[in-house]
């Protein structure tokens, strides 16, 4: 059985991790195009290199909940067969115990460097504009986040595993937001059952089973079901 969970915002608000994009549309305090975008980084760098600072320093504040646990219990008992795709850019998946994770938007906890393209782990501030570990350059580094305008990481990855998936499913996520709100017409292509896991289920959903309700107790459910 192959299997693919695509995961969003939903999933790390239950362990009290604030979603970048509120309902007034801003992204902690900021407009999207403001921290979110290449042309952003351009205009005021120290603007989105200390906005990024801050969501990174804010992941030793919060800690894996019981649906990244229950993931991590699917990913062991389905090794290789189990894909993991995140549009989250924090770590509460590995922290939960996960290793087969894809971070299509990127991760808070890595950097890129724009000269030589070297991506590194990071846990500290970029604010002060380090030297990048590899080419030693000043004023090199950035995020590595998919910011608005950029691609998505993985995508050659994720529609393989989408193209011969058995089970389907998504987990705490809009289900508004492309490339990955087409996931699930994929996976019917691919004749997969598909399963949506949300605190409400997402309007014009084309899913087969929906589960409603927390994160925490919806997604361990499932997951004892589907290894019943």
């Amino acid at each position: 059985m192959k299997v693919v969970v695509l995961t969003g915002a939903g999933i790390s608000a239950e362990s009290g991790l604030a979603t970048f994009r509120d309902a007034d549309g801003l992204w902690e305090g900021h407009r999207p195009e403001d921290v979110a975008t290449p042309e952003a980084f351009r205009r005021d760098r120290s603007l989105v290199q200390r906005f990024y600072d801050e969501r990174r320093a804010s992941l030793a504040r919060v800690h894996p909940n019981a649906a990244h646990e229950a993931l991590a219990r699917l990913e062991e008992a389905l090794g290789d067969d189990l894909l993991l795709v995140t549009q989250n850019v924090d770590d509460l998946h590995e922290r939960g115990g996960s290793r087969r994770v894809l971070h299509m938007h990127g991760e808070l906890r890595r950097v890129r460097c724009l000269k030589c393209d070297v991506r590194h782990e990071w846990t500290g501030t970029l604010a002060d504009e380090p030297r990048c570990p590899a080419c030693n350059r000043r004023r090199a580094l950035r995020p590595d986040i998919v910011w608005f305008g950029e691609y998505p990481h993985g995508m050659d990855e994720i529609h393989e595993a989408l193209s011969e998936v058995d089970v389907f499913a998504a987990i705490g996520t809009s289900g508004v937001v492309y490339p990955a709100a087409g996931f699930v017409d994929y996976a019917h292509a691919s004749g997969a059952t598909t399963v949506e896991l949300n605190l409400v289920p997402t309007p014009q959903g084309d899913f087969h089973t929906v589960y409603e309700g927390p994160a925490t107790e919806v997604v361990p459910r499932w997951v004892d079901h589907l290894l019943s």
